[in-house]
This record gives C-alpha cells, sequence and structure tokens, in this order.
C-alpha cells in the first residue's frame, strides 16, 4: 500500500471523507488523493516522495510559486514577534494602502480571513446599506459556502432560488434570484421584475469554479448600468481573479468600477487572509462605524499580511504579469495543438494566470456549456497526467493557475506529457 493511500484512510477515521475541502477528496475523478509533503516553486511533491508540476497553487495564492525567498523572510521576520495579537499592527494600514493603491475603485478595505467570510461579509453590507434583501447570483459561480450563496436557478426566472446544500432553510434561499452567466436578457428581466428588492449583484468576473469562463464585456457592463439604474450594490468577486488576470484585477482588464470587490488568494500570499472593500460611504455602513457589523479575531494577522504584503509588492515588477500571461498562454496553447496531433476533441482558454482546459470543441461561456463537456476523457487525461508527474485539479469544473516559477522548462515538460496523455484518449 502506498502511503498515500494509507494516510487517506487513517484520514477517514477522524475527518470527514478523509479531507477538509470536498474537491481535495478525488470523488469527481477517482483515486486516491496525493497527501503533500512539502512543495518549493513550481513543484510538490506527496508522502510517497514524488514530484508534481504544480497547476493548482494552492487554488490560486501562489503566484510567485511555493516557498518564494523574498516571501518567506518576510514571514520569518515577523514571525519571532507573535502569532496574533488581537489589536491593531502597522503592517495592517500597510495592506490597506496597498489595496487602495493597486484597486483604485476600493476607497477602504477590510481584512478577513478567508474569501467565503469576505463574500458574506460584503453582501450583508450591501443589504445594510441598500436596506433590501434580494440578491442576484450566477449559476456556476461560486462565492463560498455561506447560506445565501448556497443556491440554484428555480425551475423559472420568477420562481425562488433552491437550496444546493443540506441545512440551508427555504426561507433563506428564496431571497436568492440564480440568472444565467453572461446572459444580458435575463439580467435585464430580472431587474423588471424584481428591481426595487435587488440589494446586489454578486459575480466573479472571470469565473473559476465552474472551469474558467470569461464574462463577456456586454454582460458586465449591462451589470453596472442596472445596478446604477436601480440603486443595487455592484460586488466583484475577485477572491480568484483578483492580482491574478492584471495588477488590477479584473475590473482593470474590463475597465468597469464596482461598488464593493472581494479579494483573497494572492493578497494572503499563501497564508489565511482575504478582504472586502470599495465605495467610502458603503464602507461607512460597517461596525464600529454604522450598525452592519462585522468582526474576526485573526483578521489582519500579522503573519498574513506579512506574506500578502511581500506578495503585493513582488508582483508589482514592471512586466510581471504580461510574462505570466505569456505562460500561460504557451501552456495552453501547446496543450490544445497536442490534443489537434491526437484529434481529442478539446479547447483551452487562459487570461493572465489563470486557465481552464474543455474537453469540447469550443471555449464554453456559461455553466450550462461547461456541462457539456467530456468528463470521462477529463478524468482519463487527469490521472495520465499525475502518472506523469503533472497536477492539474482534480475536477473538470475548476480552473488551473501558473506561476512566475513555470519557467520554460516546465512548461516545455507539461506539453511533453501531455502529447502522451492525449494519445492514450485517442487509442
Amino acid at each position: 500500500m502506498s502511503k498515500n493511500q494509507a494516510l487517506f484512510e487513517r484520514a477517514q477515521r477522524t475527518i470527514p471523507g478523509g479531507v477538509n475541502s470536498p474537491v481535495r477528496a478525488f470523488r469527481s475523478v477517482g483515486g486516491t488523493p496525493r497527501f503533500i509533503e512539502r512543495a518549493e516553486g513550481p513543484y510538490f511533491w506527496d508522502a510517497d516522495g514524488k514530484r508534481y508540476i504544480d497547476y493548482i497553487g494552492s487554488w490560486g495564492p501562489m503566484i510567485l510559486g511555493h516557498v518564494h525567498p523574498e516571501v518567506l523572510e518576510a514571514v520569518q521576520r515577523v514571525l519571532v514577534h507573535g502569532f496574533s495579537f488581537g489589536a491593531p499592527t502597522e503592517a495592517e494600514i500597510e495592506i490597506a494602502e496597498e489595496i487602495c493603491k493597486l484597486v483604485p475603485s476600493i476607497e477602504q478595505v477590510r481584512m478577513v480571513s478567508s474569501g467565503t467570510e469576505a463574500t458574506m461579509s460584503a453582501l450583508r453590507l450591501a443589504r445594510g446599506f441598500t436596506n433590501r434583501s434580494r440578491i442576484i447570483k450566477f449559476e456556476g459561480c461560486y462565492h463560498g459556502h455561506a447560506d445565501s450563496l448556497l443556491v440554484k436557478a428555480g425551475s423559472g426566472l420568477l420562481t425562488f432560488g433552491n437550496p444546493t446544500s443540506a441545512g440551508v432553510p427555504a426561507d433563506i434561499a428564496k431571497h436568492t434570484t440564480v440568472l444565467e452567466y453572461n446572459n444580458v436578457e435575463q439580467l435585464n428581466e430580472a431587474f423588471q421584475a424584481f428591481g426595487s428588492e435587488i440589494a446586489s449583484v454578486i459575480v466573479e468576473p472571470v469565473a473559476g469554479n465552474m472551469n474558467l469562463v470569461r464574462a463577456t464585456p456586454e454582460f458586465l457592463n449591462a451589470l453596472r448600468e442596472r445596478c446604477n439604474e436601480y440603486g443595487s450594490v455592484l460586488i466583484f468577486d475577485e477572491v480568484m481573479c483578483g492580482f491574478r488576470v492584471a495588477l488590477g484585477g479584473a475590473q482593470q482588464v474590463y475597465g468597469i468600477k464596482p461598488d464593493l470587490t472581494c479579494l483573497g488568494k494572492v493578497i494572503g500570499g499563501g497564508m489565511p487572509a482575504a478582504a472586502f472593500g470599495g465605495r467610502r460611504d458603503i464602507m461607512a455602513h460597517l461596525a464600529p462605524l454604522g450598525g452592519v457589523y462585522q468582526a474576526g479575531t485573526l483578521s489582519g494577522n500579522p503573519i498574513a499580511v506579512a506574506a500578502g504584503l511581500k506578495t503585493l509588492q513582488l508582483i508589482q515588477r514592471p512586466g510581471f504579469h504580461d510574462d505570466l500571461a505569456k505562460q500561460t498562454r504557451k501552456l495552453v496553447d501547446g496543450l490544445a495543438a497536442a490534443a489537434r496531433d491526437a484529434r481529442v476533441p478539446f479547447s483551452a482558454d487562459s487570461i493572465g494566470g489563470m486557465f481552464g482546459l474543455y474537453f469540447m470543441d469550443q471555449v464554453p461561456g456559461s455553466f450550462a456549456q461547461i456541462q457539456q463537456g467530456d468528463t470521462k476523457r477529463f478524468n482519463a487525461f487527469f490521472h495520465a497526467m499525475l502518472d506523469a508527474g503533472v497536477y492539474f485539479a482534480p475536477s473538470a469544473f475548476e480552473a488551473g493557475f501558473v506561476s512566475s516559477a513555470h519557467d520554460d522548462a516546465v512548461i516545455d515538460a507539461t506539453i511533453d506529457a501531455a502529447r502522451g496523455a492525449f494519445a492514450t484518449l485517442a487509442a
């Protein structure tokens, strides 16, 4: 028995499903999860000592690669002074100033510890600011596991949303309307029907949790226009794409200014840190200034702030995001070429340091289109690549991530492995 298998069997005795986040369990692809022991640069090593080229990057944060020496030094420097204080530090001001500088739509920001906490808090703030209850989200966009966000579409536009998780009361789900991503007509219909009730619209401007799906400019512009028209708060969930697709996030790419933005992943540099922020008049409704309560013992944790602040400083190097996008595009173009040579139906897309792989002929634009992909073929590809030492996300519905440590040799090795994997799929 492999050490990975032994650890997985042991874990299942004390941890539900043997994992602390569901996708890690390999349920959608089958097989045994890899238990990671260490990482460096673009690689990590499992409990059996096997090395993998890592394309999940802790699901996005490791934009500089693992154990970047300057980030490590920043963490070590503050570590000796204490792990947590539950009181303000100067570093919290510094990272807030850095975030506001890099994302101009953010005039004030509040640090939290996870993306779920950021989106949950932003929605509560939007409801408190507007004194309304209804929110709009989009099918395939994941904003964390807060109750009002674990909702799928009803049978029609005017029906209540339905909980997608046990434990979510229908009375909460009914305040969430779920629409099709990139569907402007449906969005307009929803505002015509519910406009005066809508507190907020929350969206991933570059979706990463139904695989990589880009919003169209027309869709995001319609969101901004309808929210302006009806006085609703537009929230960009950039937990995943923030600082990844561009230094100023997806809102820089699209040239659209949201009212609130949720950030995570990169701003912690691999440590548990996230944030939400935006217009000063909205943020003024947060406690202790206003009546919308939000708090967190570990918010602005000094170790997480040190890792995040150094990461944000390093990614401002001239040409950083151009180089990252170039390497990511080289990866997806190489994979697509290998699939064509093997005559396997396949397409791929990338933006900044994010990418998507689809076992279908066309790049999808919605969750419904994503569902038409060949998941059995993806699963076979995933395991063939895993055997070859390349670790992609263990799900056909997750985006992938490239770091600045993924140099030409790493990308070329990945494409070489993919040629062999696609050849087995074509057989």
